[in-house]
């Protein structure tokens, strides 16, 4: 069997290989908290706007819905095994829309998962819909879940004050947090060291971390894409396991990590 290790130091391991596979090998129990961005499955041929032209929505085979039966087996399996690896008082968090969301919520409640809260991630710069016959698609949607009914969540709920979060469009109306989160997507000097088609902002992975993890604790990443939770996880004092099955992109997360701890 091959060494599937990417990269490893003493507070990073990145695996490239199967998401699934790989979450089935890891240690049971082993993983404080999971951020999960799996296929949206939004990738059917139509088009969309970026930096002000128009260009296809396509990105990946791995984005090609196979159908709501399949995608569905698909979402069930991860997150079975993301239940495996939770320590009992973990949680996961799992980004989507419409497209796939409602899919994720429907497994998480098979797998015995409580739900904790949907945030609604409000994106400011998000590309305008030029077929004018919808809503501009403008928000994603985060499901954070606990293990089980009976799991004594991680909530740091003095450092989720609005106080601490300048950029939040509500943060004068309230000193609790709402499930509403204004960040903005990735600008360019996030992408220096390389692009991913569905690259998250790092203040979003940064907010989920502090949020729901304490300084040393392990996060795990099955759809590391070019590792903004792995940054994030670095910079907040916690341990970062990756997985992904694409060379060029746990490159371009090498790359970051040697970035932050030169």
């Amino acid at each position: 069997m091959g060494n599937f290790k990417h990269y490893q130091s003493e507070l990073v391991t990145l695996y490239i290989d199967d998401a699934i596979k790989r979450m089935k090998k890891l240690e049971k129990e082993s993983v404080d908290m999971i951020f999960a961005d799996p296929p949206y499955y939004l990738s059917n041929n139509g088009i969309t706007v970026k930096s002000g032209k128009m260009v296809s929505v396509n990105k990946a085979e791995w984005d090609v819905s196979k159908g709501v039966l399949e995608d569905f087996k698909f979402h069930k399996k991860w997150i079975k095994a993301a239940h495996r690896l939770l320590k009992p008082n973990g949680t996961l968090w799992i980004s989507g829309t419409y497209h796939s969301i409602y899919l994720c919520g429907h497994a998480l409640q098979e797998n015995g998962y409580k739900i904790l809260n949907d945030i609604a991630w409000f994106k400011p710069n998000g590309a305008p819909n030029i077929s004018c016959r919808y809503f501009t698609a403008s928000h994603e949607t985060l499901l954070w879940s606990a293990k089980s009914p009976n799991s004594k969540h991680t909530f740091n709920y003095e450092s989720m004050k609005y106080n601490r979060w300048e950029e939040d469009v509500f943060k004068k109306e309230a000193k609790q947090m709402r499930s509403v989160w204004c960040i903005p997507t990735p600008g360019p000097s996030e992408k220096k060291s390389g692009k991913h088609p569905t690259q998250k902002p790092l203040a979003l992975l940064e907010r989920v971390i502090l949020a729901s993890t304490q300084e040393g604790d392990t996060v795990l990443d099955p759809f590391n894409g070019s590792g903004t939770t792995g940054i994030a996880a670095l910079k907040l004092g916690r341990k970062y396991v990756g997985i992904d099955n694409k060379t060029e992109y746990l490159d371009i997360t090498v790359k970051r990590i040697q970035d932050i701890i030169k």
